[in-house]
């Protein structure tokens, strides 16, 4: 098991674990998360989305586990495109998972999709239950990253693949400039306006400043015990998608 530095929390003046307070920030979030997260990638989270789904069409995956489920819509656009036996989605936040269950019975998806509350780093499943297990932008809330990926690879099947989608740190000129003044002034703006949690959306920019990406990602990764890890950028560096098989 790897270790890495103390982590980057949502609101610094608590004495609260950072698994505490994320799921506090998601609590007070989550009725504007949806609205937020389309208007302020200007949808190309869809597409993100899409991308790193399709990375799991090679192995068709019948059941499959998304850690920090959130309101659900990675896994929806999972269902869509793979036609899983079954999809059983975890997350932290309650109010995350009212919403995502709310969406469920919405489209009649009860057989198909079930949504826990649940903790990342205690994933409350047998070993070697899962084909597939996927992670959309929620790896650099973990608490303890590899704790949570060592119990994301115990629970996939042998041979079995983990998706990451995750925001990286663009290198290059102009995307590096451009990328930095959108996510440190104008994201922390708009979710003040909109979602009356100062805070979100400040620790949104801080904590992907932390989050170790690209090579330094798949080194954990690999430390955790994944084979054939790979990684692909997206818009010019701006998201990545991280695979690796157990």
């Amino acid at each position: 098991m790897c270790s890495m530095s103390s982590p980057i929390t949502p609101y610094q003046d608590q004495q609260s674990s950072k698994k505490e307070q994320v799921a506090t920030m998601f609590n007070n979030i989550s009725k504007t998360y949806d609205f937020l997260n389309h208007f302020m990638s200007l949808g190309i989270d869809v597409i993100w989305r899409k991308k790193a789904i399709s990375e799991l069409k090679d192995i068709k995956p019948q059941h499959i586990l998304d850690v920090a489920t959130g309101t659900g819509d990675f896994a929806f656009e999972a269902i869509k495109m793979l036609k899983p036996a079954k999809v059983t989605g975890v997350d932290i936040s309650i109010g995350m998972i009212d919403i995502a269950a709310k969406k469920i019975r919405q489209r009649g998806l009860e057989n198909k999709f079930e949504v826990k509350l649940g903790d990342s780093e205690k994933l409350l499943f047998d070993d070697n239950t899962f084909d597939a297990v996927t992670v959309a932008y929620g790896v650099r809330n973990f608490e303890n990253l590899p704790k949570g990926l060592s119990d994301m690879l115990r629970v996939l099947k042998p041979g079995g693949k983990a998706v990451i989608l995750e925001f990286s740190k663009p290198r290059h000129f102009p995307v590096k400039q451009l990328y930095s003044f959108y996510f440190h002034a104008i994201t922390p703006a708009i979710g003040k306006l909109f979602s009356k949690d100062n805070s979100a959306y400040t620790y949104l920019p801080e904590s992907v400043k932390a989050f170790p990406d690209g090579a330094d990602f798949l080194k954990i990764m690999d430390q955790c015990g994944y084979h054939d890890i790979k990684y692909r950028q997206l818009a010019f560096g701006i998201c990545s998608i991280y695979t690796g098989i157990k």
